[in-house]
């Protein structure tokens, strides 16, 4: 018992195990993760519906969207943006690794009768022929990756964009990094079991990473059948930090905000989000 508590309070180095698909391909977790991407008023998967609406009426203000405007957005979930762009007569590309939320989008797309692609698929692994006006990714993935997954993605971006196309990202900040604190939890059913419908010893250890600006929520979940580990890990950025990132990979960052709803940015707040630019032929 003592190894194995050992195992479970352990510290990894920073982003060493990648486990996305054990929480957005699982039958349990993803329903669960569905459930607060449809909650309207709550900030956990999605954003409330409010800031939702606010933000994709100041995305097709700042980048002048339209028929014609091609938009694709990595980690769509249950469409929520995709949905809005669409009926602002853009043409729309989803990518997200849940089956079930990209089932939901389809859906409402349906409905709706409009003509969205959707991709099942880990975007780490999408490639198209496609060129796109406008690259979303938003609700802070970027933060999710580890470098090189960060790296990826980027050089992914400026070989769909066309000459002078944008990238929108938001991420957490130094700020929010500061606030973090190392922890260690116990609980049976941790979270009120999210992790599974059978009863489960849930683990949860926080770790920070000074010197990286890297937090890692570390669940370790053991149940009758067995043990889990998901590592949830978050890169925290300043924004010279973000801008050096764009520039390897050939984007100019041409503004910051506070968020994807285009308000100032604030050197204090949680979170920000920033335009790159894709230089013009």
């Amino acid at each position: 018992m003592f190894d194995v508590l050992e195992g479970v309070h352990s510290r990894p180095a920073p982003f060493e195990t990648y486990t996305a698909s054990d929480l957005w391909t699982n039958p349990h977790t993803s329903a669960r993760m569905l459930e607060f991407h449809l909650d309207e008023t709550v900030d956990r998967s999605s954003r409330r519906l409010e800031f939702i609406d606010r933000s994709v009426d100041w995305i097709t203000r700042h980048f002048d969207l339209g028929p014609g405007t091609k938009i694709i957005d990595f980690g769509c979930g249950p469409g929520l943006y995709t949905t809005r762009l669409a009926e602002r007569k853009a043409t729309v590309t989803g990518v997200d690794f849940s089956p079930r939320s990209i089932a939901y989008a389809k859906d409402v797309a349906s409905e709706k009768n409009l003509n969205i692609h959707y991709a099942n698929q880990d975007y780490l692994e999408f490639e198209t022929a496609d060129a796109f006006d406008l690259v979303l990714m938003i609700m802070c993935d970027f933060c999710a990756l580890s470098p090189a997954q960060r790296g990826s993605m980027l050089e992914k971006f400026v070989g769909m964009l066309r000459p002078g196309g944008a990238v929108l990202l938001d991420v957490y900040s130094r700020a929010a990094f500061a606030q973090r604190e190392e922890t260690a939890t116990y609980a049976v059913d941790l979270m009120d079991g999210f992790w599974s419908p059978s009863r489960y010893h849930g683990f949860l250890n926080v770790f920070k990473y000074e010197e990286d600006g890297v937090v890692l929520d570390k669940y370790t979940l053991i149940e009758a059948s067995g043990t889990r580990t998901i590592y949830n890990w978050l890169q925290y950025f300043s924004p010279e930090q973000l801008e050096r990132e764009l520039a390897n990979a050939g984007f100019s960052m041409e503004a910051t905000f506070a968020n994807v709803c285009g308000e100032s940015f604030d050197p204090g707040g949680a979170e920000f989000a920033v335009v790159a630019r894709k230089a013009a032929a």
